[in-house]
């Protein structure tokens, strides 16, 4: 016998189901969180690295010499 499930049921199935992972598996939701901002960030960084003025290698090294 099939099952006939509303919308308004099924609404209320998928939101039991995300309460119940954001309570039970807080440290994968953080994850992915976390790994959600990492990416933000990198695209912004990307974005304003291709409006910035090129400069060489060597100079890049430089600098990266000079921290050590």
């Amino acid at each position: 016998m099939a099952t006939v499930i509303e919308n308004d049921e099924l609404k209320e199935v998928f939101k039991s189901a995300i309460v119940e992972v954001l309570q039970e598996r807080r440290e994968l939701v953080r994850e992915i969180l976390e790994d959600l901002i990492e990416d933000i960030a990198f695209s912004k960084a990307i974005a304003e690295g291709e409006q910035s003025p090129r400069v060489s290698r060597e100079s890049v090294f430089e600098v990266l010499e000079s921290v050590n």
